[in-house]
């Protein structure tokens, strides 16, 4: 199907969920779930796989075993589509947030992210570029960054603000019904930075 947007009414639902994460409310509600969340969610994502590569909505469940809160409903939900970097769609109560970039790169693609902007002079120009574009248009860098230097690297080095991220990936913050040319906006602003990781970074060859 066709993504349209979502409603207020995803925000309605988040918002009751996270006053009654339960398994009981849940399931009462399920149907109603699936609705304003799941469906537009898997359209979305569909919509992006064509265009970014393959993805993923997450599940609602969360993973509770290493956690104290047993709560077990996420009150949010994601999307995911792309091969070294891709696009993102993140729904809460409040608001959406919608981006892309690589978020959370393996040891071995930070590496080689760190070697490129440490480097390669046009490697980092062109980053310079494209974070300066994207904060002008109100994104902002994942994060939050290192807190100093990572380690190898001088901590007055020229390019520090960007050895210093963990994540090369941006996001903008949207309404939560937000038209969906907006949504397609966004990850048309982000296309640059997915570009600048699959020249310079790589996929990923190792996990963690």
């Amino acid at each position: 199907m066709t993504f349209t947007g979502f409603t207020v009414g995803a925000s309605e639902f988040l918002s009751a969920l996270a006053a009654d994460n339960t398994k009981q409310f849940f399931d009462a509600h399920r149907r109603k779930y699936e609705e304003l969340i799941t469906q537009p969610l898997e359209d979305l994502l569909a919509e992006a796989e064509s265009t970014y590569g393959p993805g993923r909505v997450t599940r609602p469940n969360r993973d509770v075993r290493f956690s104290a809160d047993k709560s077990p409903y996420k009150t949010s939900a994601s999307m995911w589509a792309g091969t070294v970097g891709g696009v993102y769609a993140s729904l809460t109560a409040e608001h959406l947030r919608v981006g892309g970039g690589i978020y959370g790169p393996s040891r071995d693609q930070l590496a080689r992210a760190r070697t490129a902007i440490d480097s390669a002079p046009q490697a980092a120009g062109r980053l310079h570029e494209i974070v300066a574009t994207l904060e002008a248009g109100g994104f902002e860098m994942a994060g939050p960054p290192l807190k100093t230097a990572p380690r190898g690297y001088d901590r007055d080095h020229a390019h520090i603000e960007f050895l210093r991220l963990k994540h090369y990936a941006a996001l903008a913050t949207l309404p939560v019904d937000a038209e969906p040319e907006t949504i397609r906006g966004a990850w048309n602003a982000v296309a640059p930075l997915i570009e600048w990781g699959g020249t310079y970074v790589g996929k990923a060859e190792s996990w963690p």
